[in-house]
C-alpha cells in the first residue's frame, strides 16, 4: 500500500473552515445589490454540482472554465506557474479556448443518429417562439388588376435573395420589390406563350458579362427562354432590377415544363414536364459553333431507342410519374428528384457534363426501411412525400436528404457508395438509407389561429427507444408542403380545411443552446427543437430564404452553432408568399430570446422563473453571456412599425444587468487538488460561471476577426501591389463598438461584480479559501478587461492604417517586417509583444510617410495616440516630434544657430521619452546627431537610454559580483551595452574629425573643436559607472591601454581595482596609474600584490615587481602614516630576500649537472614562478643539492639562530667548496674559500649570527694550516676578514682565545703561528688607529693589554721577522702609554 506525500509545508485555506484574516477589516462592502446567496442561487445548489460533470461535444458546464479539463483522472502535465503568464497572454487562451470549444460544436449526423425523435419545445410563451413575424407586405394593387385579366393560367413565386416577388399571368411576368412602398413593375412580355415555369439560377462562370449576376429561366409551352437578370445596389438601401434579352431559347414542345433547378456552382440548368419523369438539361454558350447551337437540351434519362418502346396492350393506362421537385446539391454533385409517386432519384453530376441516375429510391422501399425504424398510424401505404430539402456536405458527412411526409414527419435520409463510406463529389452514391425519423410535433384542438398552441413537448428520450416518443401526432396532417433550411429550420404549410384557403404554418429550428450542452452528459445531443405555429390566413404560395445562408463553420462540426455567430451574423431571415402578401419571419436568436423573456417577466417571481428555466436548460455560463450580452445592448425586437432594432428599454436592460451580477455564480477552490504542491493555491480556483459568460461573448463578438490577417496584399490589373482588408471595415467597426459598450458596462458596474469590484471585496471573505477565490477571479476578469482595451485599440489602428495609403506604408516597410506583416493576425496585433512590435513599425512607417510629404507630424501623431494609445502612445508623439525636428535641423544646416536650436530640443524631448525608445530609433537620432557633430548631444541620450533602461542598476551589481553566468542581471547589462556602442562609434566619429581640420584659427578654437571637447567632457564627466567600466574595456580591446593613463575619473581606480585580481595587464595599468599620480605608496601595495599573486609570472618579474614595490615604499610623501609605509617596507624586503633566494636556487639548479635532463624542466618551472616558503626552499631544494651558502641565506632570512646549524653548515660549505675545486688547475681551494666567504659577508652584512666571525676565522685558519700550508699566504683568512672589515678588535679577540684555548692544530710548538697572526693583527691594527685623532686600540686600557700580549708573544718563539716587528711594536705602545 501507498500512502500519499507528507506535504512540504502547510496550505493555508485547505479546510473549508478555516477562517481567513482580513486584509480590510474596516472596510464594507460597496455593492449596491445583494452579494448574498439568492433564494435561486439556493435552490439551486444542486444543480451546480451537476453541471461540473464533463460535458460532451464541447459543451460547458456550469462553473468551469472554457477549455478547463477535469482534475480528477487527467494525466500529470507540466504547467507553467501563473505568475510567468501576463494577463494578456491569459485572456487570448481564454477567448482560444471559447472558440475551440463552440467549433466542437456537434455535426448534424451526431444528434440525428440512427433511430426516431420527437423533441420539440413548443411554447405558449411568445418570448420563447423560435421565429419572430417582421412583416407583412400587401401585393401591389396593379398586380391584381393584371391577375384579373389572366385566361389562362397564373403562378407566383420568390426571390427572396433580392427581395423580389413575381407573378406570371399567361405569357407575361413580372416583378416588384416587395419591401417598396410603391414597388416599379418590371415586366417580361416578349413571348407570345403560356409560362409554365420561372426559376433564377446562378449561370456559367464566363459566358455573361459580371453584370449578369443571375439567370431568369422561363419555361413556356413552346420554349424554355434564358434572361438576363442584374441587381444594383441603390444608395437608398434597396435593390434595382434589371432584366436583359438574351435572345436564348431551346424549344420544349410537348415537355410541358413544370420544374427547373440549377447548380450554383457548375452553372447547369436541369428542367422537368408534366408528361414523364425525363430528367432534361439546358445546355447554353456563349457564340454557336459547328453542329452546335448557342442554347440546346439533352435528355439524360432516356435514350434514343426508347422513342420505339411498345405501347401499353389494349389501350391500357396509368398515371404518369412526373417529376414534383428537384433539389441540386452542388457540395456533393448530386441532383435529386421527387416524382409525383413519391420516388426519390439520385443523379450524379459529373464533371464532364454527363448526369448519371445513380439511386433511385421509391416509396416501398422507404417505408420497408421506416418499418424497421418503428410502427406508426403516420407511416403507411397512404403516405406521400410532399418536398424534399438536400443536406451538404459542409453541414453534414452522412446525412444527404430531408424527405417531408404527408403526415408532417421528417425522414432523413444518407447516401453511400461502399459500406459505411460516405460519398465523396467525386464518387457516385450506390444506395441509399433512412437515418432517422422526426415525427411531429404533440397534436392539440387547441392551435390558435393567430399564434400558437398551449401545449408543450418536450420529451428527452434517446433514440435507441421509442418509449415516450410520440409517433401518432397528426398535428401536421395534412402537410400540402414543406421547406428546411441550413442549419434545420423547418417550415410546413398545413392545410386543414382545403375549402377555407388558408394554410397553417408551422416553424421549428434546432436548439442550438440544448444541443450544445445536453441535460444527460452520458449521452448523446438530442435533436431538439424549438416550434410555434401561425395561421398564415391566406394559401402560400412560395417560400423562400431572404438571407444568405447559414454557416457557423466549414466544416459539419461546428456547422449548425448558433450560438456562436448570433453576434457575428444577421439573424437569418424567410419570406413566405401567399396570395394576400408577403409575410417575412426572423430567426430569434438566443440572445433575443432572453431579452423577450426578460421584458415579458412579470414581478421577481417571473424574472427568476425565466433564469432558473434559463440555467436548466442552457448552464449558468450561457445564461451569463447572453444576460451580459442584452445588457450591451445586443438583444433585437421588432418595433411596432416592423422595424427591426436593438432593445434599449432600461427596464430590459437593467434586469440582463442584475442577472449577470447576482446569478453569475462563483469561483470555486478545488479542494481536491491541494496534494499538488507544484501549483499555487491560484491555480487551484476555476473561475465563476460569470467569467465564463464573459470570454465566451468575447469570443463570439471577434470571432469573424480573430483568426484573420489584417492585410492581404494582391496584385491589381496595372500590376501594381494592392492591399486589401481581409475583414470588412464596416465589420471591424462594429465590432469596436460592440466592444466599446462591453468596456463601458464592465467600467460602470465593476463595483457590483464580483472579481472587479477591487481590494474593498475582501472585506467580505470568511475563510482562506474565499480570499484566493477572489483573487483569482480578480486575475482572471482583470486579463479580459486588458484585452478588450487591446482589442478595441488594435481595430482603431487597423482603421487608420486603412485611412492611410496603406499600399506606400506596406512598400516602405523592410522586407523581413513586411513578410511578418503579412503573417499578422488579429490575434497577434491584440494578444502578442510581436503584434505590437509589428504595429509601431507601421506606426513609424506612417509618421515617416507624413515626414516625407510634409505633413505636420504632430497632428498625425496625436490622432494616433487618441485613437489608439497602446500602439502610439504620448511618448511616441514626442519621438515622432524629435524627429521631425532633426529633420528640420538637417534642413536648414549643421552650423546655423537654429540647427542647434532644434538639437537641443529635440535632445530634451528624447531624453523625456528615453525609456520607451526602440534601438532603432535610438540608432537613427544618434547617426543624424553625428553627421551633423551634434556629438555631447548623441552620447547624452545615449547614456540617458542606458540608465533608463536599468533604474535598479542591475547591471552594475551583477559587474560588482564578478558577472556571474547565467544571472538575468547581465541581461541589463547586454542591453546598456547596445547604447555605449553606439557611444564607441561616436568616439570614432570624433577621432576621425579630429584629423581633418586644424582645432586652431587665427589663434581660437574652432567650432568643431569646440564640439569635440564638449563630447569627451560629457565622457569624463558620466557618472555611469558602468558605461565608464564598458568604456575603458574598449579602450584595452582597441589596444590603447594608455589612454586610461590620461582618465581623470573618479571610477578608473575601482575599474582597475576590481579587474587587477583578475588581469595582469590591468594590475599593471593600475600600479602605473598610481605611479603617475605620486601615490607611491598605493603603487607599492599592488606591485607587492603582483609579487604574491598567483598569475603566471616568472621569478624575475616578481623581483621586478617587489623592487619597484620596495623603492616606492622608501619613498616618503606626506600624508602617508610612517607605521603604514614601515609595515610595506618590511613586508616587500622579505619577500624580496626570499625571491632573491629563490633566484639564487634557480639559477643554481639551471646549471646543476647533477639533475637529470628529463627531470631539470619541472624543477626549473616549480621555482620560476611562485615565491615558495623558506622551509619549502631549504628542505626540498637548497639542502638536498648542497647549496650550503644558500642555507645559511636562507638562515638569514628565516631567522634561524642555531649556532651549531650554522657552524656546521659553515664547516660542510668550506668542506664541499675544497672538494669541488681540488681538482681544478683554474682556481686554487683556498682562493673559492676566500671567494665564498667574501660574498657570503657582504650579503649577510657581517651578521653577528649568520656570520660568526668567532667561528669562521679559527675554521678557515685550520684549513689553511692543514690543506693549504704551503699555497696559502700566512695571513690569508686574516686578509680575507680585514678586507671584509671586521674590526681588528674583534679579530684580535679571535687570536688571543686561539691563542690561551690551545686547540689543535695549534698546540706545542704550532702556537708560534697564532703568535705571528696576532704580531700582524696588531700591527695593522696600530697603524689604522694612529691615522686619526682618536686613542690607539680604543683606549689606554686595550693598549696596555696588547703590550702584554706583545710581550708574551716574545718569549713563544716568533720568527725572526716577526720578533722584530713585536718588540718594535711594543715599545711604540709603550712610549705612547708614558
Amino acid at each position: 500500500m501507498s500512502y500519499m506525500q507528507t506535504p512540504q509545508r502547510p496550505l493555508p485555506g485547505a479546510y473549508v473552515q478555516t477562517p481567513a484574516v482580513s486584509n480590510y477589516p474596516s472596510l464594507q462592502s460597496r455593492y449596491t445589490t445583494s452579494r448574498s446567496n439568492s433564494a435561486l442561487n439556493q435552490q439551486h445548489q444542486h444543480q451546480l454540482q451537476q453541471q461540473q460533470q464533463p460535458q460532451q461535444y464541447g459543451s460547458q458546464p456550469q462553473g468551469r472554465s472554457l477549455g478547463q479539463q477535469s482534475q480528477t483522472g487527467a494525466p500529470a502535465v507540466h504547467k507553467v506557474p501563473s505568475e510567468d503568464v501576463k494577463p494578456i497572454a491569459r485572456a487570448a487562451k481564454a477567448i482560444n479556448e471559447a472558440l475551440e470549444q463552440e467549433s466542437r460544436f456537434p455535426e448534424l449526423d451526431n444528434y440525428i443518429g440512427q433511430g426516431i425523435s420527437s423533441d420539440y419545445d413548443v411554447s405558449s410563451q411568445v418570448a420563447w417562439a423560435p421565429f419572430q413575424r417582421i412583416k407583412m407586405y400587401t401585393i401591389p394593387d396593379r398586380i391584381f388588376e393584371q391577375y384579373n385579366q389572366a385566361q389562362v393560367s397564373t403562378m407566383m413565386g420568390l426571390f427572396a435573395e433580392f427581395n423580389h416577388a413575381w407573378v406570371a399571368i399567361d405569357n407575361a411576368l413580372y416583378l416588384w420589390d416587395y419591401t417598396h412602398p410603391n414597388p416599379q413593375l418590371i415586366g417580361f412580355e416578349d413571348q407570345p406563350n403560356t409560362i409554365t415555369a420561372v426559376r433564377l439560377v446562378v449561370p456559367r462562370a464566363g459566358v455573361f458579362v459580371s453584370t449578369i449576376s443571375r439567370l431568369l429561366v422561363v419555361a413556356t409551352t413552346a420554349e424554355v427562354i434564358l434572361v438576363g437578370f442584374s441587381a444594383q445596389a441603390l444608395a437608398s438601401g434597396g435593390l434595382s432590377v434589371s432584366l436583359y434579352s438574351l435572345r436564348m431559347s431551346v424549344s420544349v414542345k410537348g415537355i410541358d415544363v413544370n420544374v427547373i433547378e440549377g447548380s450554383g456552382t457548375t452553372g447547369r440548368i436541369f428542367f422537368s414536364g408534366r408528361v414523364n419523369d425525363d430528367v432534361y438539361e439546358l445546355t447554353y454558350q456563349q457564340e454557336e459553333k459547328w453542329f452546335q447551337n448557342r442554347c440546346a437540351k439533352i435528355n439524360h434519362t432516356k435514350k434514343g431507342y426508347s422513342t420505339f418502346a411498345p405501347l401499353p396492350i389494349f389501350g391500357q393506362r396509368t398515371q404518369q410519374e412526373v417529376v414534383t421537385q428537384m433539389i441540386a446539391d452542388e457540395s456533393r454533385n448530386l441532383l435529386y428528384t421527387l416524382s409525383s409517386k413519391s420516388t426519390i432519384r439520385t443523379f450524379h453530376m459529373k464533371p464532364n457534363g454527363a448526369l448519371d441516375l445513380a439511386i433511385t429510391k421509391t416509396l416501398a422501399n422507404t417505408l420497408g426501411n421506416l418499418t424497421h425504424m418503428t410502427q406508426s398510424e403516420l407511416i403507411t401505404q397512404s403516405m406521400v412525400i410532399v418536398a424534399i430539402s438536400a443536406v451538404s456536405a459542409q453541414e453534414a458527412s452522412k446525412i444527404h436528404l430531408v424527405a417531408t411526409t404527408s403526415s408532417g414527419c421528417r425522414i432523413f435520409m444518407s447516401a453511400t457508395s461502399t459500406y459505411w463510406s460516405y460519398t465523396m463529389t467525386s464518387n457516385a452514391p450506390t444506395s441509399m438509407q433512412v437515418q432517422h425519423v422526426k415525427f411531429p410535433p404533440v397534436d392539440s384542438s387547441l392551435v390558435h389561429e393567430t399564434q400558437a398552441s398551449t401545449s408543450t413537448s418536450t420529451q428527452m428520450t434517446t433514440y435507441s427507444a421509442t418509449a415516450g416518443i410520440n409517433t401518432s401526432s397528426k398535428a401536421l396532417l395534412p402537410t400540402r408542403s414543406a421547406a428546411r433550411y441550413a442549419p434545420g429550420y423547418f417550415l410546413c404549410l398545413v392545410t386543414r380545411d382545403p375549402q377555407s384557403g388558408t394554410d397553417l404554418l408551422f416553424m421549428s429550428g434546432p436548439d442550438s443552446g440544448r444541443i450544445m450542452r445536453p441535460q444527460d452528459p452520458s449521452r448523446l445531443s438530442r435533436y431538439a427543437e424549438l416550434g410555434m405555429w401561425l395561421n398564415l390566413g391566406s394559401r402560400a404560395e412560395d417560400v423562400d430564404l431572404a438571407s444568405r445562408p447559414f454557416s457557423a463553420a466549414r466544416t459539419p462540426t461546428g456547422f449548425g452553432n448558433e450560438l456562436a455567430v448570433q453576434y457575428d451574423k444577421s439573424a437569418s431571415e424567410i419570406a413566405i408568399l401567399t396570395n394576400t402578401g408577403v409575410h417575412t419571419f426572423r430567426r430569434r436568436r438566443l440572445v433575443d430570446i432572453f431579452a423577450a423573456a426578460l421584458r415579458g417577466g412579470r414581478g421577481e417571481d417571473g424574472l427568476d422563473g425565466e433564469v432558473k428555466k434559463f440555467i436548466r436548460l442552457y448552464g449558468r455560463s450561457e445564461m451569463a453571456s447572453t444576460a451580459l450580452a442584452v445588457a450591451c445592448k445586443q438583444g433585437v425586437d421588432v418595433t411596432s412599425d416592423s422595424r427591426v432594432a436593438k432593445i434599449s428599454d432600461p427596464d430590459v436592460l437593467e434586469q440582463a444587468r442584475k442577472v449577470f451580477i447576482e446569478h453569475g455564480g462563483k469561483p470555486q477552490f478545488n479542494v481536491n487538488s491541494v496534494v499538488d504542491q507544484s501549483l499555487p493555491e491560484i491555480d487551484l480556483v476555476r473561475p465563476s460561471p460569470r467569467y465564463d459568460g464573459l470570454s465566451l461573448y468575447m469570443s463570439r463578438l471577434v470571432r469573424a476577426i480573430w483568426k484573420a490577417p489584417i492585410a492581404i496584399e494582391q496584385t491589381n490589373l496595372t500590376g501594381g501591389l494592392s492591399v486589401a482588408s481581409a475583414v470588412p471595415l464596416k465589420k471591424l467597426q462594429e465590432t469596436a463598438e460592440a466592444l466599446s459598450e462591453l468596456k463601458e458596462f464592465l467600467n460602470t458596474n465593476k463595483s457590483f461584480i464580483e472579481g472587479l469590484a477591487g481590494p474593498e471585496a475582501l472585506g467580505d471573505v470568511t475563510t482562506k479559501q474565499e480570499e484566493v477565490s477572489l483573487q483569482a477571479e480578480h486575475r482572471a476578469l482583470h486579463a479580459l478587461v486588458v484585452l478588450i482595451n487591446n482589442i478595441i485599440e488594435g481595430i482603431a489602428f487597423v482603421l487608420v492604417l486603412y485611412d492611410e495609403k496603406i499600399e506606400d506604408i506596406m512598400l516602405s516597410l523592410p522586407n523581413e517586417i513586411r513578410q511578418q506583416v503579412r503573417n499578422l493576425t488579429y490575434e497577434g496585433l491584440f494578444s502578442t509583444d510581436n503584434g505590437k512590435n509589428l504595429a509601431k513599425e507601421l506606426v513609424k512607417a506612417i509618421v515617416n510617410r507624413n515626414i516625407a510629404s510634409g505633413s505636420n507630424v504632430e497632428t498625425v501623431a496625436e490622432a494616433l495616440r487618441r485613437r489608439c494609445g497602446s500602439f502610439c502612445s504620448e511618448d511616441d508623439v514626442l519621438i515622432f516630434k524629435s524627429q521631425e525636428l532633426v529633420k528640420r535641423a538637417s534642413e536648414v544646416g549643421a552650423d546655423a544657430e537654429v540647427s542647434r536650436e532644434h538639437l537641443n530640443e529635440s535632445l530634451k524631448l528624447f531624453k523625456r521619452v528615453a525609456e520607451n525608445m526602440s534601438m532603432e530609433q535610438l540608432q537613427w537620432a544618434v547617426e543624424q546627431y553625428v553627421s551633423m557633430q551634434f556629438y555631447a548631444g548623441a552620447i547624452q541620450l545615449c547614456l540617458v537610454k542606458a540608465q533608463e533602461s536599468d533604474r535598479g542598476n542591475r547591471a552594475l551589481a551583477w559587474i560588482q559580483d564578478g558577472r556571474p553566468e547565467a544571472d538575468n542581471r547581465s541581461l541589463a547589462f547586454e542591453f546598456r551595452k547596445k547604447c555605449y556602442n553606439l557611444v564607441h562609434e561616436v568616439i570614432i566619429s570624433l577621432e576621425r574629425a579630429q584629423r581633418e581640420p586644424p582645432d586652431m584659427a587665427d589663434g581660437r578654437y574652432t567650432v568643431g573643436s569646440r564640439r569635440r571637447q564638449e563630447a569627451f567632457q560629457e565622457i569624463d564627466m558620466s557618472e555611469d559607472e558602468v558605461f565608464q567600466t564598458d568604456l575603458y574595456d574598449w579602450y584595452l580591446s582597441n589596444g590603447e591601454p594608455d589612454r586610461l593613463l590620461k582618465v581623470e575619473s573618479p571610477y578608473i581606480i575601482t575599474y582597475l581595482q576590481r579587474k587587477a585580481s583578475d588581469d595582469i595587464e590591468h594590475a599593471d595599468l593600475l600600479w602605473r596609474y598610481y605611479t603617475q599620480a605620486e601615490r607611491y605608496q598605493d603603487a607599492a601595495v599592488v606591485q607587492l600584490a603582483l609579487g604574491k599573486s598567483a598569475f603566471r609570472l616568472g621569478l624575475d618579474r616578481r623581483i621586478e615587481y617587489l623592487s619597484r614595490a620596495k623603492a616606492n615604499a622608501s619613498t616618503i610623501r606626506p600624508g602617508i602614516a610612517r607605521p603604514a609605509r614601515t609595515e610595506v617596507l618590511r613586508e616587500v624586503s622579505d619577500l624580496l630576500d626570499v625571491a632573491n633566494i629563490q633566484d639564487d636556487l634557480l639559477q643554481r639548479l639551471k646549471g646543476d649537472s647533477r639533475i637529470a635532463a628529463d627531470r631539470k624542466p619541472s624543477v626549473t618551472q616549480a621555482l620560476d614562478g611562485k615565491i615558495l616558503s623558506l622551509s619549502e626552499l631549504y628542505n626540498s631544494y637548497a639542502e638536498p643539492a648542497l647549496y650550503f651558502d644558500l642555507c645559511i641565506l636562507i638562515y638569514e632570512a628565516a631567522d634561524h639562530r642555531s649556532p651549531s646549524d650554522i657552524r656546521s653548515t659553515w664547516q660542510n660549505l668550506l668542506e664541499r667548496v675544497h672538494e669541488e675545486t681540488a681538482d681544478g688547475t683554474e682556481t686554487q681551494p683556498y682562493e673559492a674559500i676566500g671567494e665564498q666567504v667574501r660574498s657570503l659577508g657582504k650579503r649577510l652584512g657581517l651578521s653577528e649570527t649568520m656570520f660568526p666571525v668567532s667561528d669562521l676565522l679559527p675554521m678557515l685558519m685550520r684549513y689553511a694550516f692543514e690543506f693549504q700550508r704551503d699555497l696559502v699566504p700566512d695571513t690569508w683568512a686574516l686578509d680575507l676578514f680585514i678586507d671584509l672589515q671586521v674590526p681588528f678588535e674583534t679579530i684580535y679577540a679571535v687570536l688571543e682565545a686561539m691563542y690561551y684555548n690551545d686547540e689543535p692544530p695549534f698546540m706545542g710548538r704550532n702556537r708560534r703561528f697564532i703568535c705571528n697572526d696576532v704580531v700582524y693583527v696588531v700591527r695593522l691594527w696600530f697603524q689604522d688607529s694612529t691615522r686619526g685623532t682618536g686613542q690607539v686600540f680604543g683606549g689606554e686600557e686595550n693598549a696596555a693589554a696588547i703590550s702584554q700580549m706583545l710581550h708574551l708573544m716574545v718569549q713563544s718563539g716568533l720568527r725572526e721577522s716577526r720578533l722584530e716587528e713585536c718588540q718594535t711594536l711594543r715599545m711604540r705602545i709603550e712610549n705612547m702609554l708614558r
